[in-house]
This record gives structure tokens, C-alpha cells and sequence, in this order.
């Protein structure tokens, strides 16, 4: 049988106030509602009330605000917190703030409950305040959606805070596991240390132990002089390693002993060093799949899936697209891009489209409509012809035949240039060119070569390293035996 407690519910919608009075009296709850936070504040101050549902945003103060205050009089009083404008910061300064759960509006009234129910047996210590908390976030971190799938993301970061827990990051290739691992850091403890990203599929076989664990002079032929690890340049920060499903089982078993015992040896080294580093993975490959074929360790598999983190494909949830794209569209100026907008039919198409390269490609898109449409407002047949299959896309997309590569660019370039209308393009076409040529170049002749970095160099006609520099920068998974 629930015990009956005293609720303090803020929220300037009458409609909200109303139907969660209803669902907790129901409960047996007595619930005091206000419209405003002075009211809230001076329920608090006198003592009363078990637990407190507050809204952000309200006329007369912030609610995220009010909260150090409220933990600073009852430490232990449980607070849950309300938003319509639901964004990664608004979460995480909810949870730094003392927020014992924070909820998205909408909202399932029945999960609610469950929170309240459960807040109010709760025995958990107050969370840390908000001077505790690391200074240096970056509130332009580029995380866009309201979606319920992009809520449950946002939750899990700000939950994860105050912790050093290992997370594995899984999602398909352009779902922003980078960005996901990256305000992982950001909003921890270990903010202004370094966040060192090391993509697993982009390092020759022989070299991962090195460039993981670093080695001394004379180690091996060609080491000349003594060379740190990435651990050793993470230390006291986080250690981000992209696409752990593609590391060697040899690898796995040095970096399984660095879990397990905190620290690791230089490759020709004697001396063991301590790794103070937060392991983030992600991969978009199945580990359980790897798992079970013998080309995952299981023991490395649970060690690194302590708190896992799905990101969903841009198909899931299609009703973020309008806001990508928004975004994408304000940042061209500050590439000396043409501004652009879209009209409501090429929007909707958009949401519609199945976003197989997820949200890195549809960035590309409104990059290549800013560079290659002289239409201020972009009509949904620009959107079509962009979308279409390559066998049914316009008949000047290939080259004819008997016509080179370099004469196909041209060709291109030449019609961008006409339908420009005699005025010249912004500034940095030649870098833009070169981004939309080298990413699907470097990937083609990677998939040909099936993920023979070398032979990918020769063909390309660039040094080995570049190649491995140039798969970082541009974030180029690699195949390996027809894999993806």
C-alpha cells in the first residue's frame, strides 16, 4: 500500500497541474499546485512537502535556478524536473543541479508515478552542488532533436555526469557516436584534461599496441626514440576508442589487462604506469555477433558495456530532420556558403527519406545544395533530383561515354558556374569540392581494395600515413574482408 506524502507541484499550465494533481491524489497523495516559483519557494522554506515536480521554464523564475537553492535548505528533499524545451543542456544542468529525474514534455503520466513512487522510498545521497561541478562546457555542442529516442540519449548523459562508468557507444556509421562520447567528457570531471580519440580501424595491425600503449627506444626496428602511448597522452582524461570491433584479438587481451588492473607497459618497456583514463568505446558493428564468431573476447565485451548507449538512425526518428536541418542550413554562413532555405513540401520529403548514411549525410546534402543551386528557397524537385537513385538520377550525373573523370568534374562545374547567372561563388570552393570528392574517393577505393590500407595508398597514389590521417580527419569506417 503507497504511503501518503505531501507533493509540491509547480508548473505555469493549468492543463499539466491539473492531470498530474489528478493521477498522484489518486495514489493517495496530497498535492499543492501553484503557477509560479515564488509560491514554490515559499512551500519549501517552510518546511513542507515530500517531494517537489517543478517546471523549467515559468513567469517568474527558472526553475533550473531555483534549484541549488532548494537543495541548499533541504538537501535531501527529492525534486523532479518538467520541460517543454528539452535539450542535452537543459538535462544535464537538471541533474547537476539536484534533480532527481528530469522528464521531456510529453510525458507518460504512468511513468511519472513510477518516479514518484519511486523518489519517495529513495535513500540516495544529495547529489554533488552545483560549485562541485567542472566548469568548460560547450553550449554550442551541435545535438539536435526532441525526439523520445534523443530524450532517453540526453538522460543517460546528464545520469552519467558524476561518473568515470565505461561506456560502449553503438549506432550505425554518421549517427554522432563521436559527438555522444564527446559530451560524455565534456560534462564529467575530467573536462579540462585531454580527450584523445583513437579510431581502431584506421591503425595498421602491427602498430596498435604502440600507438595504444607507446614504446621505448630500441623496441623494435625503426624505433628510434622513445614514443608515448595514447594512454599516456589521455591521462587524468578520456581515452575514446572508435570502432573497437575491428581490434585485433591479440590488442584486445593487452587492453582487457589495462581494464582490469589499471595500468599497462610500453611495447620494449619493463616498468608498468598507471592509466588514469575513462574508457569511452563505440563501434557500429554487432559485438554480440563478433562474440559468438570467436573475433570478440566476451570478458573485453563486458568489461566495456557497463553502461551501453544505442544511437538510433536518422530513420528513427524523422521528426528531428526539420531541426538538422535548420541547423545545418545557419551554419553555411559561417562557412562563406550561400544561405538557403527550404520550402514545406522539400522539408517533408526529407523527413520521408530513409537516411541510410544517417545524419553525416544529410549534412553533405545541405552542404551540396548551398554549392550547387543558385535557388534561394530550395523546392522539393531540387530534393528529388538530389535524393534519386544513381541509376535514375539526372543523365548529366555520370560521365558519357569516352569521358574521363577530370572531364566529368568539369562538366559539373561548369554547369554550377552557368547556374550561378554570371556572379561568382563564395569563398573556399575549392576546399568544398575537395571535401565532396574525397571522402566517397578514399571509401571506394578502400571497399575495392577490401580494406588494404596499403594498397588503398598505392592506388590513391598518397603515403600510408596520410591515408590512415586522412580516414581519421574525414571519419572513413574500413572495410576489412568485404565487412563493413
Amino acid at each position: 500500500m503507497t504511503t501518503a506524502h505531501t507533493i509540491l507541484l509547480a508548473d505555469d499550465d493549468k492543463a499539466i497541474r491539473k492531470v498530474v494533481s489528478q493521477a498522484l491524489s489518486r495514489q493517495g497523495h496530497t498535492v499543492r499546485a501553484t503557477g509560479n516559483a515564488a509560491t514554490l519557494w515559499q512551500w519549501v522554506s517552510k518546511g513542507e512537502g515530500d517531494l517537489v515536480i517543478t517546471d523549467v521554464i515559468m513567469p517568474d523564475e527558472n526553475g533550473l535556478d531555483l534549484l541549488p537553492r532548494i537543495k541548499q535548505r533541504r538537501p535531501k528533499l527529492p525534486i523532479i524536473v518538467m520541460s517543454a524545451h528539452s535539450t542535452l543542456q537543459t538535462a544535464v544542468k537538471a541533474t547537476e543541479r539536484g534533480a532527481y529525474e528530469y522528464l521531456p514534455k510529453p510525458f507518460d503520466l504512468n511513468y511519472l508515478v513510477r518516479i514518484v513512487e519511486k523518489a519517495l522510498q529513495s535513500e540516495d545521497l544529495p547529489r554533488p552542488e552545483l560549485d562541485e561541478i567542472q566548469p568548460g562546457f560547450d553550449e554550442k555542442l551541435p545535438f539536435i532533436g526532441r525526439s523520445p529516442s534523443m530524450q532517453d540519449i540526453y538522460r543517460i548523459i546528464a545520469r552519467l555526469t558524476a561518473t568515470d562508468l565505461t561506456a560502449l557507444i553503438v549506432g550505425e556509421s554518421g549517427t554522432g557516436k563521436e559527438l555522444v562520447a564527446r559530451a560524455l567528457h565534456m560534462y564529467s570531471k575530467r573536462s579540462q584534461r585531454p580527450f584523445i580519440t583513437v579510431n581502431m580501424a584506421a591503425i595498421p595491425r602491427d602498430l596498435i599496441e604502440s600507438e595504444l600503449f607507446g614504446h621505448e627506444k630500441g623496441a623494435f626496428t625503426g624505433a628510434d626514440a622513445r614514443r608515448s602511448g595514447q594512454f599516456e597522452q589521455a591521462d587524468g582524461g578520456t581515452l575514446f576508442l572508435d570502432e573497437i570491433g575491428d581490434m585485433p584479438l591479440d590488442a584486445q587481451t593487452r587492453l582487457l589487462r589495462v581494464l582490469q588492473q589499471g595500468e599497462y607497459t610500453p611495447v620494449g618497456g619493463v616498468t608498468p604506469r598507471r592509466a588514469d583514463v575513462r574508457i569511452i568505446a563505440a563501434t557500429h558493428r554487432d559485438l554480440r555477433q563478433l562474440v559468438k564468431a570467436g573475433r570478440f573476447r566476451d570478458d573485453l565485451y563486458y568489461r566495456i558495456n557497463v553502461v551501453p548507449i544505442r544511437l538510433p538512425p536518422l530513420r528513427e526518428r524523422s521528426a528531428d530532420v526539420p531541426a538538422l536541418v535548420r541547423h545545418f542550413l545557419a551554419n553555411l554562413e559561417a562557412e562563406n556558403l550561400p544561405t538557403k532555405s527550404l520550402d514545406k513540401a522539400a522539408m517533408e520529403r526529407l523527413s520521408r527519406h530513409g537516411w541510410p548514411g544517417n545524419v553525416r549525410e544529410l549534412e553533405n546534402l545541405v552542404r551540396r545544395l548551398a554549392v550547387l543551386y543558385s535557388d534561394d528557397v530550395i523546392g522539393v524537385d531540387i530534393i528529388e533530383r538530389e535524393l534519386a537513385e544513381p541509376e535514375t538520377a539526372q543523365p548529366d550525373a555520370g560521365p558519357t561515354e569516352g569521358e574521363g573523370l577530370g572531364a566529368t568534374v568539369e562538366r559539373q562545374l561548369r554547369q554550377y558556374f552557368a547556374a550561378l547567372q554570371g556572379s561568382l561563388p563564395s569563398p573556399g570552393l575549392y576546399g568544398r569540392v575537395l571535401r565532396e570528392i574525397e571522402r566517397p574517393l578514399i571509401s571506394l577505393t578502400l571497399s575495392a581494395t577490401r580494406g588494404n590500407q596499403i594498397k588503398a595508398a598505392s592506388v590513391l597514389g598518397l603515403n600510408r600515413n596520410t591515408l590512415r590521417k586522412k580516414l581519421r580527419e574525414l571519419d572513413i569506417p574500413v572495410v576489412r574482408g568485404g565487412g563493413g
